[in-house]
């Protein structure tokens, strides 16, 4: 998982999620005391779990920093009596998927199979979940992997920007980091930091679980029991409130390229406040997916000082950012800066217009039922509205509460939301001259 912003905006899933108002959510419990949602469908015979554990990268200690994404990514290199090359086949002669991912306060376990092979898939993922074996020739090769990412990342100016925006933002804070660590750290990881890394990580209290397809709540709760009962309980310590910059940032990093790349934004708002969805709905005309988002317009169409520009709202558990990216000629780029300022000011002083709204809750709550895809998309975004506390109602009431939004709502939050004053960029290219 690369440092990009976008990899921290899991509140994209939600509120532009592939969620259908006609879908049916089962809620239970498991003998053994974990919950979870499964939408039953019986069609194929196909199924998708998804388990995601609190904690994540934000959890390694200093001196650790990048632990959790070496050992995940170590899960699927052997676990109990098959080594990395007999796992691996395993997997593939059982037709399953196994996907291990680390977020920065969370990971997340993936599995899918078809029916006739649940109990040997579910069976290996166990193993790999209880038992990782964390050989040397497999430790050495996925840590030789995670230092060619990181240095990678160093030299991608996207990648640069990201980093530095985040810790302009959030300084000295754990949201600051990136996911897969820094070389030093990483190079000095061994078996034991992993194992610690594995009992923070993986733990049987605070996890949510997900699934869709092709199997029953009674089945569901004997297999979610049967993955993670006997995992260690949940010990760490919270991340605590996040402090985010309060005035504007403007910093430069020069790179040698033919174009800056910028990412811009301030404090924004957590995905548990009830004005959320409004201000999704405002981004959405400001810098959404959209062509016809205004800065789409200004800074592209009109201008043309870039070829695509965007912006969301990232959030994390005790933080959130609003923010924006987009690439354009080192002798253009403070033109469009000052481009990016005028909106920013003009969504909040004056708002959206009417026709604005219209038009986007009709594009908001007609793609939404169209962008469900597949059990694993399901059962991701189950999993993803359990660890951010949503309710299983939010799936058929989401398209009614975008429909019931006033301009004069909409228009109060754009004007919380959006503050020119605080807007803030990192630029990272050459500068004119």
């Amino acid at each position: 998982m690369t440092g990009r912003l976008c990899t921290l905006a899991i509140a994209f899933l939600l509120i532009g999620s592939n969620a259908q108002a006609t879908i049916e959510i089962q809620e239970f419990v498991t003998p053994g005391g974990a919950s979870g949602w499964l939408v039953e469908d019986h069609a194929i015979p196909f199924a998708a779990i998804e388990l995601r554990f609190r904690g994540g990268a934000a959890a390694d200690p200093e001196s650790e920093i990048g632990a959790t994404h070496l050992m995940m990514a170590l899960l699927e290199e052997g676990a109990g009596d098959l080594d990395a090359v007999a796992f691996r086949e395993r997997v593939e002669s059982l037709g399953a998927r196994l996907e291990f991912d680390t977020h920065l306060e969370s990971v997340t376990v993936s599995v899918q199979f078809v029916t006739e092979n649940r109990d040997e898939s579910l069976a290996l993922l166990r193993s790999a979940l209880h038992e990782p074996r964390f050989d040397e020739d497999a430790v050495e090769r996925v840590r030789g992997q995670a230092l060619a990412v990181i240095a990678s990342n160093l030299k991608d100016p996207s990648e640069i920007a990201a980093m530095s925006f985040r810790q302009a933002m959030f300084g000295d804070h754990v949201y600051a980091r990136t996911v897969e660590g820094d070389a030093d750290t990483v190079a000095a990881l061994d078996a034991d930091a992993l194992r610690r890394a594995h009992r923070r990580s993986l733990t049987s209290d605070k996890v949510v679980v997900a699934a869709a397809g092709d199997i029953t709540v009674e089945e569901l709760a004997g297999v979610v029991d049967f993955l993670v009962q006997d995992l260690p309980a949940f010990s760490q310590e919270p991340i605590g409130e996040a402090s985010v910059v309060s005035t504007a940032v403007r910093e430069h990093v020069d790179f040698p390229s033919p174009q800056s790349v910028v990412v811009f934004g301030h404090e924004g708002i957590r995905f548990r406040d009830e004005e959320f969805l409004t201000a999704y709905v405002v981004n959405e005309v400001l810098g959404g997916s959209g062509f016809l988002a205004r800065l789409q317009q200004s800074v592209r169409v009109e201008r043309g000082l870039t070829y695509g520009i965007y912006t969301g709202l990232v959030t994390f558990l005790e933080a959130g950012i609003v923010w924006g990216r987009f690439a354009s000629g080192n002798e253009t780029v403070d033109q469009a800066i000052e481009v990016v300022r005028q909106e920013w000011r003009r969504i909040a002083e004056d708002g959206l217009t009417q026709k604005e709204l219209d038009d986007i809750k009709l594009f908001l709550i007609g793609s939404y039922p169209l962008r469900f895809d597949g059990n694993a998309t399901i059962a991701r975004i189950l999993a993803s509205m359990q660890y951010f506390g949503m309710p299983a109602s939010y799936v058929s009431e989401r398209n009614g509460m975008v429909e019931a939004l006033t301009l004069e709502e909409v228009n109060r939050v754009a004007a919380g939301l959006f503050d020119p004053k605080r807007l803030s960029f990192v630029s990272v290219g050459q500068q004119p001259g």
